[in-house]
């Protein structure tokens, strides 16, 4: 199993690569950004879009970490609801199988007992 992740993280790398090569004149390209807000304005020094794919990407992977982490926050807190309502139960289901063996009279339909 760790070989075929290995090989598919460098096959996945070797596209990347292979992208990268192939569109280096396009990616090498010098953007600016812009923004104008009312109480506010700024703008980018150039960069290349090289530079604004990896960080969008590493962006990408900050918001997806974090949404697994607090994902997963939120599942841990659930089965500890889930262990406390098991034991709870397993505890209530000891007490009853420990409840004493009594022998009542049941009367039958005909007006009877029954032993």
């Amino acid at each position: 199993m760790k070989h075929l992740r290995a090989l598919i993280i460098i096959l996945v790398l070797l596209l990347v690569v292979i992208v990268a090569v192939q569109n280096h004149p396009a990616l090498s390209t010098q953007v600016q950004f812009k923004l104008d807000l009312k109480f506010w304005s700024g703008q980018t020094s150039p960069l290349s879009l090289y530079v604004v794919a990896v960080i969008s990407f590493l962006i990408g992977i900050l918001i997806a970490g974090l949404y697994g982490a607090v994902e997963r926050f939120r599942l841990r807190r659930e089965i500890k609801t889930l262990v406390r309502q098991g034991k709870q139960k397993d505890e209530e289901l000891n007490t009853l199988r420990n409840l004493p063996v009594t022998s009542e009279v049941v009367p039958n339909q005909e007006g009877g007992e029954l032993p």
